[in-house]
């Protein structure tokens, strides 16, 4: 009939609601996944179209500050679902679940999603969620199952992780899906990283379970080489790496500056070389992501689902965590082989391109949501 309106035309578009820890410009990696996401999406949270119909809204869980404010951030949120749920303005939830406290929160609002009848997404993240899982209580490990049993789509950030999921919780096999974290694609700056010494970053919590003290004892080792400085920029141990740093009487080459904003950690990226992780347990972390936007040469450890995106000799360089001699052997290549340092660097940055850009994000992502609701 001439002049009728197909259904997409008057439809109201689908809303998801985005449940993260600590909102807007928290610390953790979580967190700065979904302010990527909230700046691709832009103001009016539909991404100029690459969403498809979805509309995006935010909700914090746990909240910025004092552990024991987190109550009340949990209760609010919970008000926010139902009070949604009451007004038509939910038809999707996005849990972004992590280990501890995390999982025990998203217990509770993945029961309450149920009992509204509305259905959810699993996204897990947390280098610590299998250690968390099999060392919990039995009536932990059932309420992390009934959770993620429940879920109309889990998204995993690797292959490590979909393997992980299959074999705890095996009802949710045919739903999990891969889908790598991302960054903005950043300018083709880096490689030579500027003018001056070679610059090593560091980014991510200063501490034993990144590798930090494996690292500081690895730039020990490379000190007789010339024209190299780092960087080891986050919170944590500050202090104490500070101490050991000028015990080891390299005060003149290594800052410990503390945490680095989301502006500072651009900053430090554009004028670096080499980026490091020798962490010993992650999931997929930000981190080595940003630095192969940046086209940094990447030197990390083989763990969680890092060896997805870091092979070793093509993106990056691979060392088996809490081995500094490894670590330092490594530095000493990127730092004395300047063609290796850039053929590394431009590979990672293709690589990002094609595979962990945000632009190409928003619509992966958008494409699982719609299938969670048919």
């Amino acid at each position: 009939m001439t002049g009728e309106r197909q259904p997409d035309a008057w439809e109201k578009p689908p809303t998801v609601l985005v449940a993260t820890p600590l909102g807007r410009g928290g610390r953790g990696g979580i967190d700065r996944l979904m302010d990527g996401l909230r700046d691709a999406l832009g103001p009016d949270g539909t991404g100029d179209g690459r969403l498809g119909r979805w509309t995006v809204r935010f909700g914090t869980t746990r909240g910025q500050g004092s552990i024991w404010a987190s109550p009340v951030y949990l209760a609010a949120f919970l008000v926010e679902l139902a009070g949604c749920k009451a007004l038509g303005r939910v038809d999707l939830l996005h849990i972004n679940l992590s280990s501890d406290g995390s999982a025990r929160r998203k217990a509770i609002v993945g029961k309450a999603a149920r009992g509204l009848g509305v259905p959810y997404v699993i996204h897990l993240h947390g280098s610590r969620f299998r250690t968390f899982f099999d060392g919990a209580t039995p009536q932990v490990q059932a309420s992390a199952r009934k959770l993620i049993g429940g879920a109309a789509r889990v998204i995993v950030l690797g292959r490590v992780w979909r393997d992980f999921i299959a074999a705890r919780v095996p009802e949710a096999r045919d739903r999990i899906v891969i889908l790598p974290n991302a960054s903005d694609a950043m300018p083709d700056v880096a490689g030579a990283g500027g003018p001056g010494p070679l610059r090593i970053l560091f980014l991510g919590r200063v501490g034993a379970r990144k590798g930090v003290p494996e690292l500081v004892e690895a730039l020990h080792a490379i000190s007789d080489l010339a024209d190299w400085r780092a960087v080891i920029a986050g919170d944590g141990d500050v202090a104490e790496t500070r101490q050991r740093i000028e015990a080891l009487g390299l005060s003149s080459r290594v800052d410990v500056p503390g945490w680095a904003g989301p502006d500072e950690a651009r900053a430090l990226l554009r004028s670096s070389h080499i980026l490091v992780l020798p962490s010993f347990d992650e999931n997929l972390p930000m981190s080595v992501i940003e630095g192969m936007s940046a086209g940094l040469a990447v030197i990390a450890t083989p763990v969680g689902a890092v060896e997805d995106i870091v092979r070793d000799g093509e993106t990056g360089l691979l060392v088996p965590p809490g081995d500094a001699p490894a670590l330092a052997a490594a530095l000493r290549r990127v730092v004395t082989d300047a063609p290796l340092r850039i053929r590394l660097g431009k590979t990672a940055r293709d690589f990002h391109r094609t595979n962990l850009d945000m632009a190409d994000y928003v619509g992966r992502l958008a494409a699982i949501w719609s299938e969670a609701v048919r």
